[in-house]
């Protein structure tokens, strides 16, 4: 078993049983742990919430399928990150280039909010991912419990990097965490983030990655 991700994991009982539910519900979803995606050798690496119901947990792809991940795959094929501007499928033949997503917690949570415990639970495998990620230098996190994610999962106490939209926090020699809103129909409806301010924190990701490569 990869130790940064199991796709049986059934560890968080209410979550292993919400997937249950939807299932019967919606035989066609996903309904499992959701896989990070893209090149596993990147320099930057994105950390998200969970998946949506709809999207993700529907199609086995972080940020596909629905509204979030409209602005995220439309911005990093901006800047060069990815084959394309839409991910609407696992199997669509898009790619990631020197990129990855993936999530804090991998299983669909009701209402899209996950337990403290299971965020606890979950952070083995994103401390696994980010042991094995030998080539990120810059890991992005959207939103708040992303970025109290990543610290965990790096052994950080959470109150001396405070998260606020675009900053920076050295984790390492050579690892560095820049924060973002997260880019979810509610953030993005209510202009608290807009693609401007999407498009800077991205871009200033992105050359921080290309920096490193270069030293």
């Amino acid at each position: 078993m990869n130790s940064c991700f199991d796709v049986t994991c059934r560890r968080c009982p209410r979550l292993a049983a919400f997937l249950d539910a939807v299932h019967l519900e919606e035989p066609d979803y996903y309904c499992r742990p959701v896989p990070p995606f893209g090149d596993p050798n990147a320099r930057l690496l994105i950390v998200g919430l969970a998946p949506g119901m709809h999207g993700a947990n529907r199609t086995g792809r972080p940020f596909t399928g629905d509204h979030a991940g409209i602005l995220l795959y439309a911005t990093l094929h901006k800047f060069g990150l990815a084959s394309g501007p839409v991910s609407t499928a696992a199997d669509d033949g898009l790619e990631l280039i020197d990129a990855r997503i993936t999530n804090s917690v991998k299983c669909l949570p009701p209402a899209n909010k996950p337990f403290p415990l299971e965020i606890k639970v979950c952070n083995d495998f994103l401390r696994a991912e980010l042991e094995a990620s030998h080539e990120a230098r810059v890991i992005l996190a959207l939103g708040a419990i992303a970025h109290a994610a990543v610290l965990r999962a790096s052994d950080l106490a959470s109150r001396a990097y405070r998260f606020a939209h675009g900053a920076e926090h050295a984790l390492s020699k050579d690892r560095v965490l820049v924060d973002s809103y997260h880019c979810s129909r509610y953030n993005t409806q209510t202009r608290r983030l807009t693609t401007p301010m999407f498009e800077a924190v991205v871009r200033r990701a992105r050359a921080l990655a290309l920096a490193a490569h270069l030293e």
